[in-house]
Order: structure tokens, then sequence, then C-alpha cells
């Protein structure tokens, strides 16, 4: 039995409860919880400064607890909870996204709809959401613009408009093509709504059209605040100068594999584009199998026949016209981490974004990131220890999934496709110059565009991707480096595991408490499985978050 200090127990429950009514909505999958019925994001001036009142309290009580004479697990949970704590602030008063970022507030007004058509079939409460959600539309776009035109950032109204556009009809037909998953009473309140909804939103779109010359520049968040988050919310020890060195090494290792890859294969054809999505869906029903009985075959990783699948399925017509509003896929929660967690994919076509087109050639690329997200989750969500089944930050979360594609990789799993091979050096390419964009960002050494060529230039990628992950991540430091960041510090503790237990050491063992704790910081696993205080004592001496805080 796991022993559980009651009193922070019962602070981490309480905090979360709260969390999940006053937290923003993201267009991001992993960090997605389940919602109060009927609720909507509130990013009124009133309701921010609500919850920075009933945040105090929490703060208070955090602080008053005596971490240091709990046992080390406690310890941990205790510092997952500051995370958390120092993650509001940091949202509310130093991104500010909720009256400055155009981007952020579209993901506000129309990403919770988006957001309740992850899931059929559609229940009662559910329907009632989705009535609730489209009827909230028109008065939230009056708020975000509102917003906007007190604080607003010129690039970032830019790339909202263009995101927008006709987006009055993309919504009508969403609207149309869920009348027949939903009983007769929500479909005629969701037609009575929506004609107002998609009227509203395209005022919106043409009031950012206008009005983008006017708004102000780009908020760099500095260098100072940058490190603040690095060891309060992400809880990495590292400076960024030390990240964007790492990067560029892993950035020059990617571009060598994967040159000597291509060059290797450069007589092999390329593997054909799935006939249609059945085939696609089929083809990654097989290939997750595949993957599942490597891990075992292997020694790699536990797949209980308890644990879920990961699957694709085709875009359902609501879900199509509003794809641009988030990751399409749905990974589900702690209350149905049993379900199976679905992707929604496109139809192969050559003109493809950068990761569908992955997909449609060789749907394993999706599996070994995704679909490790997905057996993440689900065991971090089982976990004894409640603290550890909420999100924290996604260093841990998205370094365990860049990690798995490496490992995936060096085991064996493309070796009957070259071009996989090569892709899968490519991917590495890519989240080693994330690292490069979100640092050069938040210290303002990149403007949006120019993160923006970056991309395209050095990976390659669409400019259309590039620029959805660079909007995203200019108002997001922090989100863009977690990938590599997580995966060098997994790869640093799997490392320091092999030294320390010698022989006796199980990759097996290692991986499985490495998913189970996933959503906690790498520094704080070091620390519990190794007794490593090394990064816990260079983020303690950056000093209490509270008297520290940069805003």
């Amino acid at each position: 039995m796991v022993s559980i200090d009651a009193d922070l127990a019962r602070l981490g429950t309480e905090f979360w409860q709260w969390r999940a009514a006053n937290s923003f909505r993201t267009s991001d999958d992993i960090p997605r919880i389940e919602r109060p019925p009927g609720w909507v994001p509130r990013f009124d001036p009133a309701s921010i400064d609500a919850q920075r009142r009933e945040l105090e309290p929490f703060v208070e009580r955090w602080r008053a607890t005596d971490a240091a004479a709990l046992p080390i697990p406690d310890q941990v949970d205790h510092r997952l909870l500051g995370s958390a704590l120092a993650r509001v602030r940091w949202e509310l008063d130093v991104l500010r996204n909720w009256e400055r970022d155009a981007v952020f507030l579209t993901s506000q007004v129309l990403g919770p709809w988006f957001d309740l058509l992850l899931a059929p079939p559609f229940g009662a409460e559910r329907q009632s959401d989705l009535v609730s959600v489209l009827g909230a539309v028109p008065q939230a776009v009056e708020q975000a613009i509102a917003n906007l035109e007190r604080a607003g950032v010129a690039a970032l109204a830019r790339v909202a408009a263009a995101e927008l556009a006709d987006i009055g009809p993309r919504l009508a037909d969403s609207v149309a093509a869920l009348a027949g998953h939903v009983d007769a009473a929500t479909a005629t309140a969701l037609a009575e709504a929506q004609p107002a909804a998609s009227a509203a939103l395209t005022r919106y779109a043409r009031w950012l059209e206008a009005s983008a010359d006017r708004l102000g520049p780009e908020v760099v968040v500095g260098r100072e605040a940058f490190v603040w988050y690095l060891r309060q919310v992400a809880l990495v020890a590292a400076e960024p100068e030390e990240l964007v060195r790492g990067a560029l090494q892993e950035y020059r290792r990617a571009i060598a594999a994967e040159t000597i890859s291509r060059n290797a294969h450069r007589d092999a054809a390329e593997a054909p584009l799935a006939i249609d999505v059945a085939a696609e869906i089929r083809a990654q029903a097989e290939a997750e199998e595949e993957v599942r009985s490597l891990y075992e075959r292997e020694g790699l990783l536990s797949q209980p026949d308890s644990l879920r699948r990961y699957r694709f399925a085709a875009y359902p017509a609501y879900l199509a016209p509003v794809a641009f509003l988030g990751v399409t896929d749905d990974l589900t929660n702690e209350q149905s981490r049993e379900l199976d967690a679905v992707s929604y994919v496109p139809a192969p076509a050559a003109d493809l974004p950068y990761f569908d087109a992955a997909n449609a050639r060789d749907p394993r690329l999706g599996i070994i990131h995704e679909g490790a997200h997905s057996q993440q989750l689900a065991l971090s969500w089982g976990h004894p220890r409640a603290m550890r089944r909420h999100y924290v930050d996604s260093v841990a979360n998205e370094g365990i999934a860049h990690y798995n594609e490496e490992l995936m990789l060096d085991a064996g799993l493309f070796d009957d496709a070259p071009h996989s091979q090569t892709t899968v050096h490519n991917f590495m390419r890519l989240r080693a110059l994330r690292v490069v964009v979100d640092v050069n960002l938040a210290t303002g050494v990149f403007s949006l565009d120019e993160a923006i060529g970056f991309f395209v230039r050095l990976v390659p990628m669409d400019a259309p991707t590039a620029t959805e992950e660079t909007s995203y991540y200019v108002a997001t430091p922090g989100l863009a480096m977690s990938y590599l960041v997580g995966k060098l510090e997994v790869k640093r503790l799997l490392a320091d595991a092999v030294v320390a237990s010698g022989d006796d050491f199980s990759l097996r063992e290692f991986h499985n408490s490495l998913w189970l704790n996933g959503n906690v910081p790498v520094s704080l696993q070091r620390w519990e499985l190794l007794g490593d205080r090394g990064d816990v004592d260079v983020i303690d001496a950056a000093g209490d978050w509270a008297e520290t805080f940069p805003g």
C-alpha cells in the first residue's frame, strides 16, 4: 500500500478541482482535462482578478506545508503542486495570452466546441454543453475584441485572421453535419444558435484583418522570466544557452544521420500513400499490433491486455471544418483512461501537412509518438498517487514520446522501411530546431516571421504547418523545447540508471517506471529513482517561486 500525506493529498485534490473550472482551454492534446458541466472559458478582467484572489489561499497552504519532514515521494508530490501553482501565475501575469494573443483567444471562443466533438457518442450532458458553448460565442467574441483592443499583438492577430477565413460557413457546416448525431431538440437548439455564432466569428475575423496593423508588437518574455519558468514551472535545471547548445548539437547529429540514411537507401522506392482513409486505418491497426509485439519481444515496455489501444479514424464531417482548433485526437482523460485513444486522419493526398503525410505512408511514424502518449497517459492516470495523475508540464510527456521515436528506430521497428528510418531522423531534426526557436522567441532573438522562415528552411517544413506551430509557441514559451529537452533528460536518467544498477539493470522495469510517472518532471524522477538531488539543488538555489516571481 502506498502511504500518502493526507493533508497534501487533500490540498492537491481541491486545487485540481479548482483548476478544472478555471484554467484556460488549450489546443494541445496532452493537458486536456474533464471540465465541469456547462463550462466555458472566462477571460474577462474580472474573472482574471478572481483567479488571482482564489489562487492565494492555495499558495499559502502549500507554503505552510513542512515538506522537508515528509518522505521523498511526498516531497516530489509537494513540488508537483508548487509547479502547478506557479504555472497559474505564469499564465495570468507573464504570458497574459488572455489579453494579448488573438490565436489563443480564438481557442477560448471556439475551442470548447472542437473539444466536445472529439469523443462520440454524444450523451445528454455533452449535447447540453454543445448548446451552451455555441450560445456563448457572440459574447466571447466581444470580450476577445475588447481584450485585444487594450493589449493585442499584431503578428498573432494576422495569424488568427488567416485561420478564421470563411469561419462562418465552416461553423455552419460543422453544426449541420452534427445534426444526425444528436437528438432532435439539441439539433434544433444548435441550428438556432449557429447563425449568431457564425456572424460573431466572421465579425471577429474582419476586425482582426482591419485592426492588426494598429495593434502592438510581439512581447518578449525575456531571459530572466524564462529562467524563472524553467526552474519554477518546468523544474529544469539547465540554463537557456545550454539548452540551445545541446539542441544545435542534436540538430547536426540528426542532419548527419538523415543524410547517411537517405544515401544508403537512395535506390529504394518511397513507400506509397495509402489508397484511402480506410486503407490507412487498417494499416495502422496492424502496425499498432506490431509495435506492441516489439515492446514485449525485446523486453522494452510491458503491454498488458488491459492497456488500451491507439487507433486511427476518419475525420467526422462535423470535425473537419474546425480541425484547425487543436490536435485532432482524443487521448481521453483520467476518468476514461480505459477507452481507446483515437487520432482523426485526413484522406491521403500528395499535399498533406508534414505529420499527416508521414502517417499516410507509414502509420508507425505516428504510433511511435502519439501512441506513446496514449500509453503513457493511460498508465499515469492510474498512478496510486493522485498528484501524479495530473498534467504538470510537457517536458516529461513530450520527452518520453520523442525518446520513444528513437527507441523504436534503434530497436529495429523500421528495418523494413528505409524511408521511414530517414523520416525519424528528420523528426529529430525538427524537435532540435524547436528548442532553438522556442528559446530565441522567448528572449527576442527571433520574430514570429523569422521563426516561421527558420522552420521552413531548415526542417524543411511547409509554411502552413510552420505558421501553426510557431504562432502557438510564441505565446507559450517552454512548450516547443519540451520534446528534445525532455528526451535528453530521459537519456541522461537512463544512462545513470544503467551505471548504478550494473548487471541488474532492466530496460523493461526502467521504462515501466518512466511511463507510469510520465507526468512527473525528470528532475524529480531522478531524485526518487537514483537518490540524485543534483537538479533539485539547482532548482532550490533559484529561491522561493512566489518571492522571485518576475511579474
